[in-house]
């Protein structure tokens, strides 16, 4: 008989009908909403989050510089300049430009004929990755001792660095990290019975496949996204650390973990961090705050200049061979068993992440047999 209504009654029907399965659904999961933090985004004990923003950690006073008191160093065109200056003696491309690209690739220690201005002051973002309080160490702006972050003194004051656009080595590694998918990166945190304080849950950190999800003007980031696990490719970066929430605040021990971090799409560096730890404040649609730990110097090294060459670092005064000379004087971690050299520095990321629901893989689609040599197919 319902063929023989008209066709506006049959739409109400329809819609009538449509409205009393949602309202069935939605009752229906009610009890379970009420188990998982009150209808969060928290489901069967499990959040996931994926990385929207990173920095390096640089504290920046009220005027929005790092505490430069000697000022800011030169670039490698300034470098350049000295070294070779315009007196009209006559050099050669191997004595000249050759000679500092081999310089890039294969630093020495030997003293440089110019200053490099390491940051000062004893305020620092970071955390105390080592649980003690030693003279070269900081203190966080909120009152915290003991803070590790020999990292901010090296790079502090160099203009490639900082919080802002006039930082172009830090804001253009961020913009990649944004648009590449061979640089995502997730962490999913299970066993959770609540985002505001539960003593044992467990953060699993993975490389995702997936773009990031943003607005109409595609410019903010929203929660919500979903992002696959990279189980093929990105064995390396899958890393599990235990936590506990505090007061809405997670804090993880520490564990070796290894960002994927490409800049070019032909190479594929990587950012290899010792005893990295998380400190996050966390909500139903993100995460805010640091990761913590020490930088595999030589890795650190790799991945800038596999990423920026000369020309681009020159953008923001960034000299490879100063760097080099003083990520080695400030490194307090790992010494090198045949030579007590530290290889390792410490360090902090400001980081902020996005809710996102994790997609695992069929188990049998995993990897078993070890991790295969990175393609260029990985890359996106």
């Amino acid at each position: 008989m319902e063929r023989y209504l008209p066709v506006k009654i049959r739409s109400l029907i329809a819609s009538h009908v449509l409205l009393t399965v949602i309202a069935i659904a939605i009752s229906s999961t009610s009890g379970v909403a009420a188990e998982d933090n009150s209808g969060t985004a928290l489901k069967n004990r499990t959040i996931g989050y994926v990385m929207t923003e990173r920095r390096w950690s640089i504290f920046m006073p009220s005027e929005g510089k790092a505490d430069c008191p000697h000022g800011f160093n030169n670039g490698p065109r300034e470098q350049f300049r000295i070294l070779f200056p315009d007196d009209g003696k006559q050099r050669t491309v191997l004595e000249t430009q050759l000679a500092r690209e081999g310089e890039i690739w294969v630093p020495s220690n030997t003293k440089e004929p110019y200053p490099f201005y390491e940051a000062g002051g004893k305020i620092s973002l970071g955390m105390n990755l080592d649980g003690r309080d030693d003279p070269e160490d900081f203190v966080s702006p909120e009152g915290e001792r003991g803070v590790d972050n020999q990292l901010y003194r090296a790079i502090g004051c160099v203009n490639g660095y900082g919080d802002g656009v006039e930082a172009p080595v830090d804001q253009y590694d961020e913009q990649v990290m944004q648009m590449r998918p061979y640089n995502r990166t997730l962490i999913e945190l299970t066993k959770v019975d609540s985002l505001t304080n539960d003593d044992d849950v467990t953060v699993t950190a993975y490389r995702g496949l997936d773009p990031l999800r943003t607005d109409a003007s595609g410019k903010n980031f929203m929660p919500g996204s979903s992002q696959r696990i990279d189980m093929r490719w990105g064995k390396r970066f899958i890393q599990t650390f235990h936590g506990k929430i505090t007061n809405g605040v997670l804090t993880s021990g520490a564990a070796d973990l290894t960002l994927p971090d490409a800049i070019v799409s032909n190479a594929h560096p990587v950012l290899p961090i010792r005893d990295l730890r998380f400190r996050l404040k966390l909500t139903p649609e993100g995460a805010e705050g640091l990761m913590g730990g020490y930088a595999d110097i030589e890795g650190w090294y790799l991945q800038l200049n596999t990423g920026w060459s000369t020309h681009h670092q020159s953008y923001g005064q960034v000299s490879s061979p100063s760097l080099h000379r003083a990520l080695y004087r400030l490194a307090d971690a790992y010494p090198d068993p045949k030579t007590g050299i530290n290889t390792a520095i410490s360090s902090a990321f400001n980081v902020k992440f996005k809710q996102a629901f994790i997609l695992h893989p069929p188990e049998e689609v995993a990897s078993k047999t070890g991790e295969p040599l990175h393609t260029l197919a990985e890359a996106e």
